[in-house]
Parts: structure tokens; C-alpha cells; sequence
């Protein structure tokens, strides 16, 4: 029996979930350098649920096949508090490029995840619990720019 390769996954949608800090490791892997208008996030509070929409860039393809990012539903679930750090969240034609997310745990399941923003914001989130979840939208398209994030 052979393992499951990250490869098997290239064609595919991408759906995953995170409950724990190792799980959210993941998903931060996947949305690294995904942007997103500012318009296109949502603090829903009466559903306790954050929502971003993004152009993820695909990171699960190989690096030899051509450049591609896919539109996502980046979700949060049981959050209590939202602060915004570093950037009005007003402004019309903002555009989020997300860096990390990050996980810190408090007390009975309780915690903080950290979205970190290129350029200095960041968007904290209170949540009961860990939940999060990424999920394709959309088919892949070639990313406008047609090359790989890089980090110098």
C-alpha cells in the first residue's frame, strides 16, 4: 500500500478543516499569499462566523506546472471579538494579502487566531474554540501576473 501523496490532491478542490493549532498550520500553509478585497470580508456577528474570500494561490500543485491561484471561502467559526490592526477596514479598493494564521490558546478551549497582513495588519480573532475551515469556490485560473509568490 502506497501513501497518499500531496500530489494526488493537484486537481482537485481543496476542502480542510482545522481544530487544533497543528491542523491551522495547514490551512496557513495554503492560503499564504492569498489576496483578498476588503470588501470581500465579513464579520458575520449574529452567526459568530468571520468570512474572507480569497484568491488563494494554489501552493498544492508542483512548481514546474504554471502559476495558479483559485477563489476560497476562508472561515472562522465561534468568534466572540474581531480587531482589525493596520488597515481601514472601509476603505473600497483595499486589497489583503494574507501572510499567516496563528493560534494561541487560552483558557478552556478559548483563544486567539492571528490572520497576519503583508504590510503591518493584522486582524485578531477571539474564538470559543478552534474551528476553521478552507474551501475551493471556484476552478483554477492562471494567476494575471503568471509567476509564483517569492520569498526573498
Amino acid at each position: 500500500m502506497n501513501d497518499a501523496r500531496f500530489e494526488d490532491r493537484a486537481d482537485k478542490p481543496l476542502r480542510l478543516i482545522a481544530f487544533d493549532a497543528s491542523d491551522l498550520q495547514v490551512i496557513s500553509t495554503m492560503v499564504q499569499d492569498a489576496i483578498s478585497p476588503v470588501a470581500d470580508v465579513s464579520w458575520r456577528s449574529h452567526e459568530r462566523r468571520f468570512v474572507l474570500l480569497l484568491n488563494r494561490f494554489r501552493w498544492e500543485i508542483p512548481q514546474s506546472d504554471v502559476a495558479e491561484r483559485v477563489q476560497a471561502v476562508l472561515s472562522f467559526e465561534d468568534v466572540e471579538v474581531v480587531q482589525i490592526y493596520g488597515f481601514d477596514p472601509l476603505a473600497p479598493d483595499l486589497i489583503l494579502s494574507l501572510l499567516d494564521i496563528g493560534f494561541e490558546a487560552g483558557s478552556d478551549g478559548m483563544g486567539h487566531c492571528l490572520v497576519t497582513l503583508a504590510g503591518g495588519g493584522a486582524i485578531r480573532l477571539q474564538v470559543e474554540a478552534l474551528e476553521v475551515s478552507l474551501r475551493d469556490v471556484t476552478r483554477p485560473y492562471t494567476a494575471p501576473s503568471g509567476l509564483r509568490p517569492n520569498h526573498d
